[in-house]
């Protein structure tokens, strides 16, 4: 039943993944075409909620999917199973979460 559930989270994650990511790489080309410095981009995302759930639900998204896919790709590599596997998981989506999270506090905060 876990096993399901996971699929259907990865699953799920990706569809929300990809509008995001389509959303991250017209904001990247509409801020090369006007050559925006790194500074006006800041200027720009500092003290912004709306980007700061843009990329945060973002970060979650893509947590979740690849800790669940090194997850399978450990379990069927491997054969890591029960606690390992689980404990495994949860530090990498942790990890993940933390790095993507202070990456999008340091644009966004203000």
């Amino acid at each position: 039943m876990l096993d399901m559930r996971l699929y259907m989270l990865q699953r799920i994650t990706a569809l929300i993944m990809a509008p995001l990511t389509l959303g991250h790489i017209a904001v990247m080309i509409y801020a090369i075409q006007d050559g925006l410095t790194a500074a006006e981009i800041l200027g720009r995302t500092q003290g912004s909620v709306l980007w700061f759930l843009f990329y945060g639900s973002f970060v979650v998204a893509v947590s979740l999917h690849a800790a669940i896919g090194l997850r399978v790709i450990l379990h069927e590599t491997f054969a890591v199973q029960g606690k390992a596997l689980s404990v495994f998981t949860w530090s990498i989506c942790l990890i993940l979460l933390a790095m993507g999270g202070r990456a999008v506090w340091a644009v966004t905060a203000v």
